[in-house]
């Protein structure tokens, strides 16, 4: 190959970069990326980057000595739109192509969104940019703020947002905040994680709309968009227009939530879009094998927007630990090799660090092995819990135990290989 192309200035794109320089390959390597930065570390957005504790320069992922180590073209601030796998040609939104010999997709997921997000006031997080806005709305003052979703970005949002002195309020529609991933009894305890942090948990109830300066943006709109005008009630962006503010968040239930600062995180969708048309498997993400390899031998995908051997996982180990067989397999045209590894991750709210490794099914049982509850909630010093079936442990999780949860880690994984250990 002499030319391998990066659509990704992302973690797992960094990583496939460093990669095939590890790996080798001395030729033409293009970097895309849709965002003006340079790859930068995302789970900080939501804790000490919101909360003040982490300044920008220290969420860089590689520093200037490293990028031009990579020998890399960058072409940051566009987006591809399109990919020709006849032509080998990656198609981008200001009119250029690129040619290349080898594809390396990955391009992640972006956040999810509700209907009248455009109000002022209303956020998700999940860029850079994302985590600049809403943390100048929460460095003003006390407000009232509704985070709509109890899963990993809600809940480590909601944290830091009673670490800054705000009025929180969880939204979550499940009956519990992360049942997917934990399971009802450990879900139960990321519950009582809120009420101990100082957040308001309202469980099993759904959001019908977001209220703003008088009007209503409701989810069975979806083409609804604020008016922009210069009366009371309204902010004004750097433009000069001003938009409606986010007033409040009423419930399926008929109540209304008084709101000044909206945050949705209610999940992520792979950013896909830009593939439709090229022959590529498109389902919740690039269809690969468990190597990584799509249908097309000379292209691969990693991170939040592949669908290894089945699975996609918006994890930051899964997209750290895929680029090596990924770009292993595409110098070498076919796959001979497979990136399996024990699923793992891990989570900070309210103080706790919350570490999970295996794979659980909802037949499993849960025990607790080390330390204790107390009122539902851990126990000073913390718990380690293991998932068992058919007298056997399927999964672990920890909750500020890290070296009890590493050693039953290592465990777990013996059959899949050495683990790597992980920072985030």
């Amino acid at each position: 190959m002499r030319t391998v192309t990066v659509v990704g200035a992302s973690l797992s794109g960094l990583y496939a970069a460093r990669e095939l320089r590890a790996q080798g390959f001395d030729g033409r390597l293009v970097i895309v990326g849709d965002e003006p930065h340079r790859p930068y570390d995302r789970p900080p957005l939501s804790k000490d980057f919101l909360t003040g504790r982490a300044a920008e320069d220290q969420l860089a992922l590689a520093d200037d000595e490293e990028s031009a180590g990579l020998d890399a073209e960058w072409l940051l601030g566009v987006r591809a739109r399109g990919l020709d796998p006849r032509a080998r040609t990656v198609l981008l939104d200001d009119g250029r192509t690129v040619s290349t010999d080898g594809l390396v997709i990955a391009t992640g997921a972006s956040a999810r969104r509700l209907p009248g997000d455009g109000l002022a006031g209303v956020h998700t997080l999940h860029t850079l940019d994302d985590a600049r806005a809403l943390r100048a709305e929460l460095t003003r003052g006390p407000v009232q703020v509704v985070v709509i979703g109890g899963g990993f970005i809600g809940a480590e949002t909601a944290s830091s947002c009673t670490v800054l002195g705000h009025d929180v309020t969880v939204v979550e529609a499940a009956p519990l905040p992360l049942v997917p991933q934990l399971g009802p009894d450990m879900a139960a305890v990321c519950a009582a994680l809120h009420r101990r942090g100082g957040a308001r948990l309202l469980t099993g109830i759904g959001v019908e709309s977001l209220r703003g300066s008088g009007a209503t943006l409701s989810h069975a709109d979806p083409a609804a968009a604020p008016r922009r005008d210069s009366t009371a009630g309204r902010k004004t962006d750097e433009g000069g227009e001003s938009r409606r503010t986010v007033t409040g968040v009423r419930l399926a239930d008929g109540r209304t939530l008084p709101a000044d600062v909206v945050i949705v995180g209610i999940g992520a969708g792979p950013n896909t879009g830009w593939l439709a048309g090229s022959t590529l498997a498109l389902r919740d993400g690039v269809v690969c094998d468990d190597g990584c390899v799509t249908g097309l031998p000379q292209v691969v995908a990693v991170g939040d927007v592949a669908r290894v051997g089945g699975t996609r996982a918006e994890h930051w180990t899964s997209a750290t630990e895929q680029p090596r067989v990924a770009v292993r397999n595409l110098l070498a045209g076919r796959t001979v090799d497979t990136a399996r590894a024990l699923p793992y991750f891990w989570s900070d709210q309210y103080g706790a660090r919350i570490q999970f490794a295996g794979r659980r099914h909802p037949a499993d049982t849960v025990r607790i092995a080390e330390g204790a509850l107390d009122d539902g909630a851990p126990a000073e010093g913390g718990f380690l819990a293991h998932y068992e079936r058919d007298g056997r442990t399927t999964a672990v999780l920890s909750v500020d135990r890290p070296r009890p949860f590493t050693r039953a880690r290592r465990e777990l994984a013996r059959d899949a290989g050495p683990v790597e250990p992980a920072a985030r």
